[in-house]
């Protein structure tokens, strides 16, 4: 018989209801906590010996308590919240997870700028609020709608996620180009850009990229102003990417078109953070986090936690 191991979750809220945390159980104890404090952390995985976290912070000094750890598991793509380099010296594996929410990610994406083009959330309100009622014509034609066909689409991030949003965007008509911020990557099937060239053409610019060196503030005021004044400009790769205090201002001086933010510098976002601006409210999109978050995505995302034990597990005893 296989060894059970005694398995912390330190933010099991974040995952919400998953059927497959259920066989969790096979693995041995399971103790779930819905969120943990990082003055928590210690004390929770001191007798811990699998650790799974999808935002928890795990530090070099949470991981010297912590005597019997021998597996931290991401409940996400990236592990910028686990410090590496003291796990590797204890020889403590950290497994994330790719790919789980792929789908999810790409429908939000064009959900979203969808919304946006098509002028939703207004046309919604104007019709809820009796405007239309009132009228004396069958349609409204004040708001620009816009068609995607024959517009670039330009995409930062050509990953897995990246990938599928241009194959949908390549479907709806659009002329995909892409810019690698790594300088590596090639894909022989959509046109990669030089930075200048993403900028000055795109119709719509949507970012898929992790938040590294590369790409931290890399959508600043002045990228923005090299931008044509009708982009729109999406963001559901990592918070700090797009200088939110830039876009607003780009916003306001109509050097950008329309927005949308998935992600934020800070999550959840500031009462006080300038997107939250009323004047800003018809031409930004904000949602809160959601795009990875499909009870499907989620399903694959505990399914692939699992997956991830079983080897490392198998990987040990063979």
């Amino acid at each position: 018989m296989k060894k059970k191991y005694r398995i912390v979750i330190l933010d099991a809220a974040t995952l919400g209801h998953v059927e497959a945390l259920e066989n969790l159980k096979t693995y041995g104890e399971v103790t779930s906590y819905p969120h943990t404090a990082s003055a928590e952390v210690a004390s929770r995985i001191k007798e811990a010996e699998i650790v799974i976290t999808n935002k928890v912070v795990l530090t070099a000094a949470d991981l010297t308590g912590a005597a019997s750890l021998q597996l931290i598991c991401v409940a996400a793509t990236g592990v910028n919240n686990v410090d590496l380099e003291a796990a590797a010296q204890r020889s403590i594996p950290v497994k994330n997870v790719k790919g789980y929410s792929t789908f999810g990610v790409a429908q939000q994406t064009f959900a979203v700028i969808l919304s946006l083009v098509h002028r939703l959330p207004f046309l919604d309100a104007y019709v809820k609020k009796g405007s239309y009622s009132r009228g004396n014509m069958f349609t409204y034609i004040q708001e620009d709608i816009v068609e995607l066909k024959g517009k670039v689409f330009g995409i930062i991030g050509l990953g897995e996620i990246g990938r599928q949003v241009a194959k949908i965007a390549s479907a709806l008509g659009c002329e995909v180009i892409y810019y690698s911020t790594s300088g590596k990557h090639d894909d022989a099937e959509y046109k990669r850009v030089e930075w200048r060239e993403l900028l000055t053409r795109s119709d719509v610019l949507s970012v898929h990229a992790p938040l590294n060196k590369q790409t931290k503030g890399l959508i600043d005021y002045v990228a923005m102003t090299s931008m044509k004044p009708t982009v729109i400009l999406h963001n559901a790769g990592r918070g700090g990417i797009v200088v939110e205090e830039d876009l607003c201002r780009a916003l306001k001086e109509n050097k950008v078109g329309l927005a949308a933010l998935d992600v934020y510098a800070q999550e959840p976002l500031s009462v006080e953070s300038p997107l939250l601006d009323p004047s800003l409210k018809d031409r930004l999109l904000l949602t809160p986090h959601t795009a990875w978050a499909a009870k499907q995505s989620r399903e694959r995302l505990v399914q692939g936690i699992i997956q991830n034990i079983k080897e490392w597990e198998e990987k040990g005893t063979s």
